[in-house]
């Protein structure tokens, strides 16, 4: 038995190998893992304009200031993160050539991630669980998959 595991969130990416040689029980090893600054943080803090920096339209009092909103920063935030995990995965199971891989990811999240596959890497998919696994320990990621 031979395949890769991801585990993911929107600030957490991590790859192991799991190996298992006959009579020996499976080994799990990491083999990539990475933290996204952009995923942490307040949304106010990565924005570089201040609310009533602006001044509204014309239809408004002119000294009137705007209010800076962020309108969908945080869905936007989202789908650039779910795609860096795609591209991501994308990479990895291209690279190490498994014929199988599962993933763990959280339920907002999994499915947008696997949507962003390429057809190649998906149909090596094997399980796919919504979980947030990647604050479990290592020794204990492969009991959540059969």
């Amino acid at each position: 038995m031979n395949k890769i595991i991801i585990v993911a969130d929107l600030g957490h990416f991590k790859a192991f190998k799991v190996t298992k040689a006959q009579m020996e029980s499976a080994r799990i090893t990491l083999i990539e893992s990475y933290y996204s600054i952009d995923a942490h943080g307040k949304l106010g803090e990565k924005l570089s304009d201040r609310a009533g920096r602006f001044k509204r339209g014309e239809g408004q009092r002119k000294d009137a200031m705007g209010s800076g909103e962020p309108h969908n920063m945080k869905i936007e935030l989202e789908k650039r993160l779910t795609k860096l995990i795609a591209n991501d995965i994308t990479s990895l199971i291209t690279k190490e050539d498994f014929p199988k891989w599962n993933l763990s990811a959280p339920a907002k999240i999994n499915g947008q991630i696997i949507e962003q596959l390429p057809p190649d890497v998906k149909n090596k998919l094997g399980e796919s669980i919504t979980a947030d696994l990647t604050k479990t320990a290592n020794n204990k990621i492969l009991s959540y998959f059969k």
